[in-house]
């Protein structure tokens, strides 16, 4: 009888708790058997291993073998471990040192040849071991993934052969680096491809210094899309715990690329996407859209044509900034703070209040089309403009406008006010961090009053414009929140049936 302990990671959301894996070895009938709450592909490991281990050189043990992957409570999925458990194989029948394994986590995908397959959520589980002591072994893609991390003592392995000279102390594992290929990084279009629409771009880049949700409202081909695919270039690169946030949730998913490790993501889901695809969900719960947009921008085009039901699901993460998915027999919790950018046309045939008169809804039609909208949701947005359609001079002429990088100092220098004032974007900002950072002068003041009163405007709404109106004031360099700060703020909720 001969037992060995290896260590491991699991999955439970984003965060990645301690598995041990346990391998025992005892006379009978030869048997492999795993316990410990294993999915389809945490069982299918037994066949990976069992070739693994002969093709590697190594002895496969003609015994009754026991694998128990603890705690017990917790579901085991994916091929993640797949080389702790040939380890702990190979130590219990002492063909590698035992001891050797104490120091030590691992996780990896192993072929049939015995060479190591990178595996998802290597740079979450990274986050977790880099304040526990022990070195983490990976396979060579995943580690230098998990290198991002800064987490010191992550190995890269090719192979399990690799890996057991390793422990033997034959060979040594290099350590894992986290340099990243600047050659495939994303390139984002430039502000300046983008011919007249300067209300839309003014909009932009408020909404780039603030982090603010915006809702763009326009007939088809007037630039809507153009204009939020240019978000992500007058927006900062993610730093520090930001960036290995979003590559985190990313990695869940095996979507991170490293090329791409702080730049904000950009993702843009169809409009016939579901609940579950949007916020999250499934057994095991994964992360949605609005995870994966995590500290960066979340694009819905054709707004109203996502279905109702679904939009409602995006009304607690746009406050709270987390998603809380509660099943009968899992839960799980995901960061969700994504900035929301929408387009939708003005009627269902797009041509509503433009020049050329084509537009032949009746009022009940783009009420009807409008009311996909509920109140709740517009409420949340904190700027709604209207896109109108360009002249044709606008459409002959050069394009003039101000470059990505020149919108983008002016954000930079915006969200440095801000961190340095209260250490988050002004989107961010709770009730009581508004009532101190944000209140007008007496002018201010008085114009938001009587606007209040006029366009019959919540709290909520309330304070979304005094947010507006600070990232105004920050773009200005001003301290103070002016009634023009004000103003401007105000004019971006004046949309019809907003």
């Amino acid at each position: 009888m001969a037992l060995a302990i290896a260590h491991s990671r699991g999955l439970d959301g984003l965060s990645a708790p301690p598995v041990v894996v346990e391998a025992h070895l005892a006379s009978g009938l030869p048997s492999f058997t795993l316990v410990g709450l294993p999915d389809t592909e945490v069982k299918e490991a037994r066949d990976r291993v069992r070739a693994a281990i002969v093709n590697s050189g190594f002895e496969f043990p003609a015994k009754r073998i026991t694998v128990n992957l603890a705690p017990a409570d917790l579901p085991k999925e994916s091929g993640r471990f797949d080389l702790p458990i040939a380890l702990g194989i190979l130590a219990a029948s002492g063909q590698i040192p035992a001891p050797a394994l104490a120091d030590h986590e691992f996780a990896g995908e192993l072929s049939l040849s015995g060479e190591l397959r990178p595996i998802r959520g290597a740079l979450a589980m990274a986050l977790q071991t880099r304040n526990q002591g022990r070195t983490f072994v990976l396979p060579e893609e995943s580690a230098r993934e998990a290198a991002l991390t800064g987490a010191l003592h992550i190995l890269a392995a090719r192979s399990l052969l690799g890996v057991c000279a390793h422990l033997a102390g034959r060979e040594t594992l290099p350590e894992a680096t986290a340099a990243v290929d600047g050659k495939n990084r994303p390139i984002f279009a430039d502000l300046s491809e983008v011919r007249g629409q300067t209300q839309a771009k003014r909009a932009l880049e408020i909404a780039a210094a603030g982090q603010h949700s915006l809702l763009m409202v326009g007939p088809p081909g007037s630039g809507k899309s153009m204009l939020a695919a240019r978000l992500p270039g007058l927006m900062p690169m993610l730093q520090g715990e930001a960036a290995q946030a979003s590559a985190a949730v990313l990695s869940l998913v095996g979507q991170f690329r490293p090329e791409a490790f702080g730049h904000r993501p950009y993702r843009q889901p169809h409009h016939t996407a579901s609940a579950v695809a949007l916020v999250g969900g499934g057994n095991p719960p994964r992360p949605g859209e609005i995870s994966l947009a995590h500290q960066g921008i979340l694009f819905l085009d054709e707004l109203p044509e996502f279905d109702r039901k679904v939009l409602e699901t995006l009304r607690e993460p746009l406050e709270s900034g987390r998603i809380h998915i509660a099943r009968a027999a899992r839960h799980a919790e995901f960061p969700a703070e994504f900035q929301l950018v929408a387009a939708m046309n003005p009627c269902p045939c797009g041509f509503l209040g433009h020049g050329s008169n084509k537009c032949r809804c009746t009022p009940d039609q783009v009420a009807r089309y409008r009311g996909k909208l509920s109140g709740p949701f517009l409420d949340r947005l904190d700027l709604i403009i209207e896109v109108p359609a360009l002249p044709a001079e606008a459409l002959a002429g050069q394009a003039d406008g101000e470059s990505s990088a020149a919108v983008r100092e002016r954000v930079e220098r915006a969200q440095a006010r801000q961190q340095a004032r209260q250490g988050r974007p002004n989107a961010r900002l709770s009730s009581k961090e508004v009532d101190g950072s944000c209140q007008p002068d007496a002018a201010g003041s008085q114009l938001l009053r009587q606007a209040t009163a006029r366009l019959d405007l919540s709290a909520r709404a309330w304070h979304r414009i005094l947010k507006v109106a600070r990232t105004i004031a920050d773009l200005a360099g001003s301290e103070t929140i002016g009634a023009a700060h004000v103003a401007e703020a105000i004019q971006y909720r004046r949309f019809a049936g907003a």
